[in-house]
């Protein structure tokens, strides 16, 4: 045995005199160690080796068979020290229980299989970092396969959604139905080419106010009443009736006596009204439609011929006539709720606003509408408007329903491939289907009845300090982060840049799989945001292999390297081949 005397303890780490003439060990090092003295025992772990002295930190202490994170009595500088022993390691890396399932295997113990229980690594949020081939994917598709090949928990009812930004994912979970013929994997894509996958589609109806407002990257608080009003006339417009006409009638009526009590010349109210009629007009109320006067007939364009006083010639006559379309009652109109839309539909309803009472004669207002009536038909007239084609009603919770429901059985794991879309678009479809899972969770009867788990891939992209909580009050990710956790809602990041990713919501994480990461700013931030992070397992992570990650957290009662297995099948996160892609075949030289 190489250790000798307790030379002395500083801090929490324990300098050790090495026996003379006792060949050095670099093969100790990170494994860990019992201090024995008093009837106590305090678990350490190497950390640094010399040729003379060798530092251990206390990791805890082993109290009745069970091993109590941190150190309050030190140990003796008399007492005994030795290797752990085999029987003591699953006090630490965890042994298979009921509720438990394989994470990976401890390198330093020849392998032995690493236990971790499935409600304290499952419950609590989780970031898995690294750098891009440190085997962050391949380590997220063991993990999840694991959980379905465990033979003691049978996860039917859980419920998995991967926001996947490459594609990566579909390989992995391809064969899960031969697992278990009741374990079903389901896509979702914005690649229009990926075979077995339904295109992604978003019902329109199910987007409130806010969720409108991320869509059209709206900047101002006075944009959020524009669009309000906006979905209350598309939903009556929504309904093709009689009273969804006398609504549009009473605003373009309402708008053009808006314009005829003002002080413009009749020139510039001609023009003001033709330019509403040009943007919203109906069968019944337009520019052509007849207006009946005494003993003749004229068409309502003609009505506004300007005579040689500068007057409209007929000012009595079109005022009768548009005075008749307006009915103050009709605003108090409620519209049904079960009426589908689509974005040509919010089109119109957004013309409607813009010549709504207020919003015409402010000029603020007005500049703020035209913003959005901008990005809304950009919307509409681009490759996205292909996601928000749905035809038939269907109420939030049926959505959800639909979501996981694959052939008439149950999808417990949900991907979706945002390959094909730009970031702002992923951005906007996460925090769309994160705020869509709080909500239905946050509802039900039962508390946390429904676990829902959500694995963000590239998580920088989207989980960012952005502009909701100025414009919204709140940032989806941020209260799920801060609130989830009680409603069964988990949050599980992925990322190779911890640095962009909202420090609210690491700072709520409770678990960590830190692989292998070389950039000193991300390590730095890694270090200041963790507070159950040391020095020491940052440079434990610099020296990882691919697949091997540094793992600790409320999951964890050390924190530990776990080596991982490859998954089976393999996510298509490889490297090109580019041997392969270069060489042609059957040349000769």
């Amino acid at each position: 045995m190489m250790f000798g005397s307790i030379v002395y303890i500083s801090d929490n780490v324990a300098h050790v005199k090495i026996v003379d003439g006792t060949p050095v060990a670099t093969n100790l090092m990170n494994l860990h160690v019992m201090f024995e003295d008093n009837n106590k025992k305090i678990l350490g772990e190497i950390e640094d080796i010399s040729a003379e002295i060798i530092k251990i930190r206390f990791l805890g202490e082993i109290v009745n068979g069970r091993f109590i994170g941190g150190v309050i009595r030190k140990p003796t500088l008399s007492a005994k020290i030795r290797v752990i022993e085999k029987e003591e390691i699953p006090l630490i890396i965890g042994e298979p229980t009921a509720q438990s399932f394989l994470l990976g295997h401890s390198p330093l113990y020849d392998d032995y299989p690493i236990s971790v229980d499935i409600n304290d690594l499952f419950s609590n949020h989780m970031a898995i970092f690294g750098n891009s081939g440190s085997g962050k994917s391949y380590g997220v598709a063991r993990i999840v396969q694991n959980i379905f090949q465990n033979k003691n928990v049978v996860p039917f009812k859980s419920n998995f959604f991967i926001f996947d930004a490459y594609g990566e994912y579909h390989n992995a979970f391809s064969i899960l139905n031969q697992i278990n013929p009741n374990f079903n994997f389901k896509i979702y894509t914005t690649n229009t080419h990926q075979p077995n996958a339904l295109l992604l589609q978003i019902p329109l109806w199910l987007l409130g106010v806010d969720e409108i407002a991320l869509l059209l990257s709206a900047e101002e608080h006075g944009q959020l009443p524009i669009i309000e009003r906006m979905l209350k006339l598309v939903k009556v417009f929504a309904e093709k009736s009689e009273q969804a006409e006398a609504y549009k009638n009473h605003l373009i009526a309402k708008a053009i006596m808006t314009i005829l009590y003002t002080n413009q010349t009749s020139s510039s109210k001609r023009n003001d009204i033709f330019s509403i009629f040009a943007s919203c007009s109906t069968e019944k109320f337009n520019l052509e439609a007849p207006v009946q006067g005494i003993g003749y007939t004229r068409k309502l364009r003609e009505c506004f011929t300007i005579d040689t006083a500068g007057n409209f010639t007929e000012t009595v006559l079109v005022t009768d006539y548009i005075t008749k379309f307006i009915n103050e009652d009709i605003e108090k109109y409620s519209p049904s709720q079960t009426n589908p839309y689509s974005l040509n539909d919010l089109e119109k309803a957004l013309e409607f606003t813009l010549i709504s009472e207020g919003l015409l004669r402010n000029e603020k207002s007005f500049n703020n509408a035209v913003t959005l009536k901008v990005r809304l038909h950009s919307i509409a007239i681009s490759d996205y408007a292909k996601f928000f084609k749905v035809d038939n009603y269907m109420t939030k919770e049926a959505f959800i329903a639909n979501l996981v429901s694959m052939n008439g059985k149950k999808a417990q794991i949900v991907n979706f491939n945002l390959e094909d879309v730009e970031d702002w678009f992923g951005k906007f479809v996460t925090k769309l289907f994160t705020k869509l899972f709080f909500d239905f969770t946050k509802n039900l009867k039962n508390r946390a009845s429904i676990p829902m788990h959500i694995f963000l891939e590239e998580a920088h992209r989207y989980v960012q300090n952005d502009r909701d909580t100025y414009l919204l009050g709140y940032n989806i990710f941020e209260r799920v982060a801060k609130e989830g956790r009680k409603y069964g809602m988990i949050l599980n990041l992925i990322s190779q840049r911890p640095v962009e990713i909202s420090e609210t919501v690491i700072s709520q994480c409770s678990n960590f799989l830190i692989f292998k990461m070389n950039h000193p700013r991300d390590l730095e931030y890694i270090k200041q945001m963790l507070p159950n992070i040391s020095s020491e397992i940052v440079e434990k992570q610099k020296t990882l292999q691919p697949g091997t990650c540094v793992a600790f957290g409320r999951a964890f009662k050390v924190p530990m390297i776990v080596k991982m297995q490859l998954p089976n099948p393999e996510p298509h996160s490889s490297n090109a081949d580019v041997v392969d892609k270069w060489t042609v075949k059957n040349i000769e030289q």
